[in-house]
């Protein structure tokens, strides 16, 4: 079992709310990513079920995690069958993410206590979700719906905790948008690790900028 509750997930996500969502089919590359991320000042980390390599790299990201960046909660996403979800969950992931919303992945989530992150596009899709069980809910794809989205939900479910996935830009602009419109966090997928360096020295470094960045749009505890 996780050692990350799903209340202690949705902690992280909250202080933490910046969540690489990545793939490769090389561990040894896989744990560089993971690495400069964590030593960036990151404590959620989403890798995806999007190739055949994607079981054997997350067993081995899960071991290395455990052991180099005890902080770190590692979920899988892209994850669309209850089969699924146990092969990776078998594995050791702390949480899970989908990008539509199965209620059969939410049950075996539940029945093994740990954090389901499940997505919706529409608010009765986010709130059907929320019916579910789901603390958190993920807004895909971000760029279709866009901030003004976010705005309007908010309105009458100023409750809602989302995360927007699909088209965050690690930019000033993108991030200001969505932090200011109310997502509770933001995935970013590709554009975090591409750029003028991949090198985990510059990736640790663009990290730790965007954690700085990030905690301006953020209101604090009064």
């Amino acid at each position: 079992m996780s050692a990350f509750s799903p209340d202690k997930i949705l902690d992280l996500v909250i202080s933490h709310p910046i969540v690489p969502v990545f793939y490769h089919p090389d561990s040894t590359h896989a744990r560089s990513i993971v690495q400069a991320c964590y030593d960036g000042g990151l404590r959620v980390f989403e890798f995806t079920n999007r190739g055949d390599m994607a079981l054997p790299v997350f067993a081995d990201l899960i071991r290395y995690v455990r052991e180099n960046c005890p902080d770190m909660a590692m979920g899988i996403g892209t994850i669309l069958t209850p089969a699924d979800a146990d092969r990776f969950l078998d594995a050791g992931a702390d949480f899970v993410v989908q990008p539509v919303t199965t209620a059969a992945v939410g049950d075996v989530c539940r029945a093994r206590g740990v954090s389901w992150v499940p997505a919706g596009s529409t608010l009765n899709e986010i709130y059907q979700a929320t019916l579910l069980g789901a603390g958190l809910v993920k807004v895909f794809p971000g760029n279709v719906v866009g901030p003004d989205f976010i705005k309007a939900i908010k309105g009458p479910m100023p409750g809602l905790k989302l995360m927007v996935t699909g088209g965050v830009e690690p930019t000033i602009d993108s991030l200001s948008a969505w932090f200011r419109a109310g997502v509770t966090a933001v995935g970013i997928g590709s554009q975090l690790f591409s750029g003028q360096s991949t090198s985990p020295d510059a990736l640790r470094d663009r990290v730790a900028a965007l954690i700085t960045l990030v905690s301006s749009f953020i209101p604090k505890p009064a």
